[in-house]
């Protein structure tokens, strides 16, 4: 384990409890529950110990022998890891949309069953604006988990330069720069990019880090999906360390992985990169959620040139046949080199115009029709789906060997890139029902690539920290009593790629902001969930 993240979360934590006066201070303190004989994981990494936990109103109260000790209900946690609860540092639960599908789906059954207590959206470059409405919005319409926001630089671009395929105006990165540190002073985390996205992608370097400069006086944190997560891989990392650089912010390789067969292994060199860089004193740090297979829009297989607009401009060009001729080329390529030249591993995982698609491959969607299941059929049943609006996708283009490689290393955290699906529609990509409780069952309990308290660290102590959060994390007196107990010989995710609708097991009871969401695994209804607001 790193000592320079281990080493920055002890600090912060041990300043935090200090600073609040533990509610157990007062012997007649009665606690509204404590969980007896636990054993603690508490989120530095320690090793674990049995004790009692206390919670006092939304605070971790006391920990140790509390057998003596009044309370409202005491929970025998025999045998059950208490651990705190999971921040998930890059969702989708609260997005580009007014505020995403946490809002439409505020219970968020999906993650509260995997322990997770904590969301930060506005990823991949696309947030609501501004940060501070869709921020009071949870204030007014609380959620059961508590809720973070990024500003993402593509939507400050949608509106500030537009769709096209332009350099940023002065005036306009002059408007950017002013609606960024708006949105820090509003709340904000730091920024997003998504730099395989339009119009994400037609940002310069120097652009990102003049808007990225503009976070670092809030200590703002610069989390990208990089440019390319195949061939231009290196590349694309020497960017993101470049940004961080010059703008004088940490930076974050969100999600990262190496996509195409013959790329595999590829992740030895990106990580060694992480290792120099921070040896020099550049701030980076990375994510990773525990799946081989990816999951975004359907136009990721397009080529950047075509998404110059929009959609609506990707569709008009292929409206014209010789446009269209030349995009149908660049897409097989595309799905030659990126995605192993198998269309059976190009899923549809929702299409608006067409439910009936949902959990169908190109190469099933082309027998369907009759027609051979090669990569140019492929990629003629791309362009009709985008034509009809387009869909979003699930791409198998990943090593499980990348993925526990990236998982172990000193500087990754988890994050599920997932967000709160609709129960039973469509087939969502599984780590937005799975991605802690994999980690705990896969990667600990099976794969023995993790400690059990490494893992919680991952999930909890090392994202708090990443994110400047002081006051949760980590279990403490004086914390935030955000907690998830699970059995650690049970847990386990039960989503799969052909049955994504299930949820995770094992996870006993989940407390947010002292409330209990999940009660003896019954949902209890209650939204104690706040709005984090991230302030220097």
């Amino acid at each position: 384990m790193d000592g320079t993240m281990r080493s920055l979360p002890a600090l912060i934590f041990l300043v935090a409890a200090a600073c609040v006066a533990a509610p157990d201070s007062q012997a007649q303190t009665t606690f509204s529950v404590i969980f007896e004989n636990a054993l603690l994981v508490d989120g530095t990494g320690a090793p674990p110990v049995i004790t009692d936990v206390g919670v006092v109103g939304d605070r971790i109260g006391a920990l140790g022998d509390l057998d003596h000790r009044p309370a409202a209900r005491r929970i025998d946690a025999t045998g059950l890891v208490v651990a705190p609860g999971f921040i998930d540092i890059h969702s989708h639960a609260v997005g580009g949309g007014a505020t995403g599908s946490l809002a439409a789906r505020p219970i968020a059954e999906n993650l509260i069953r995997q322990g997770v207590t904590t969301v930060f959206g506005g990823q991949d470059g696309s947030s609501p604006w501004p940060i501070g409405e869709a921020l009071a919005y949870f204030d007014a319409n609380p959620a059961a988990v508590n809720v973070g926001l990024f500003v993402g630089h593509g939507t400050l671009r949608a509106m500030a330069v537009g769709l096209e395929n332009q350099p940023a105006s002065d005036p306009a990165l002059r408007t950017m720069t002013e609606m960024v540190t708006r949105a820090m002073e509003e709340g904000a985390f730091g920024m997003s990019s998504g730099l395989e996205y339009a119009p994400g992608m037609f940002a310069t370097r120097s652009e990102l880090t003049h808007l990225a400069k503009a976070t670092a006086p809030f200590g703002g944190l610069y989390i990208s999906h990089v440019r390319d997560e195949g061939g231009g891989l290196m590349d694309s990392v020497e960017e993101l360390i470049a940004i961080a650089r010059g703008a004088g912010v940490a930076g974050q390789l969100t999600h990262h992985k190496i996509i195409g067969k013959h790329r595999w292994g590829g992740t030895e060199e990106s990580l060694a990169r992480v290792d120099a860089v921070r040896d020099e004193g550049v701030d980076v740090t990375l994510d990773v959620y525990p799946y081989t297979a990816s999951s975004t829009g359907l136009t990721i297989l397009f080529p950047g040139w075509s998404k110059d607009g929009g959609l609506a401009a990707l569709q008009e060009r292929l409206r014209d046949p010789e446009l269209r001729a030349r995009i149908r080329e660049e897409v097989i390529a595309h799905i030659n080199s990126e995605r192993g030249g198998d269309p059976k591993t190009i899923v549809a995982a929702s299409c608006p115009f067409d439910a009936s698609l949902a959990g169908k491959s190109l190469a099933r969607m082309a027998e369907d029709k009759g027609l051979q299941p090669d990569v140019p059929t492929a990629a003629d049943q791309a362009i009709d789906l985008v034509l009809q609006g387009s869909c979003q996708g699930v791409f198998h283009s990943m090593s499980d060997d990348d993925v526990t490689r990236v998982l172990r290393s000193p500087h990754a955290m988890v994050a599920s890139d997932g967000g709160v699906p609709e129960f039973g529609r469509g087939a969502p990509h599984p780590r937005s029902y799975g991605t802690f409780a994999r980690v705990l069952a896969r990667y600990v309990r099976s794969m023995d690539a993790l400690s059990l308290e490494d893992a919680v660290y991952r999930m909890s102590g090392a994202p708090a920290a990443r994110l400047g959060l002081t006051d949760r994390g980590v279990i403490r007196p004086g914390m935030r009593a955000d907690l998830a107990v699970f059995d650690p010989a049970t847990v386990q995710d039960n989503s799969t790629f052909l049955a994504p609708h299930q949820y995770a097991s094992g996870v006993i009871h989940v407390v947010v902001n002292g409330t209990l969401v999940l009660d003896e695994g019954r949902i209890t209804g209650t939204r104690p969930g706040r709005p984090l607001r991230r302030h220097p």
